[in-house]
């Protein structure tokens, strides 16, 4: 839960638009609701990224730790909705010849 508490101070003192605050605040509750961030940091993630990225991430994130970056970007890949990928298997899923109307 501790982990919980740092993002929100981290993603806080910085001013950005409200809907990144919220989605990034909903992706990580959602995260520590599955138990995401349960157990000891005990991985270590490196990896070369362009500081163009980094620094427009930070910027719309609110978060100047690279460590906590990188956790909230997982974050939201695990706990990413697949109803758009989803969606797009069904195509033609349903006959042509079925009667949608009223």
């Amino acid at each position: 839960m501790a982990s919980k508490a740092v993002f929100r101070t981290a993603v806080s003192r910085t001013r950005k638009p409200l809907s990144t605050s919220s989605r990034l605040g909903d992706v990580l509750s959602i995260a520590e609701e599955q138990g995401l961030f349960r157990g000891g940091r005990t991985l270590t993630v490196r990896g070369r990224m362009p500081s163009a990225l980094v620094a427009q991430a930070k910027k719309k994130t609110g978060i100047q730790s690279d460590s906590k970056l990188i956790e909230a970007a997982l974050a939201n890949i695990a706990v990413a909705d697949d109803y758009g990928e989803w969606l797009l298997a069904q195509r033609g899923t349903v006959s042509k010849d079925i009667d949608l109307e009223f």
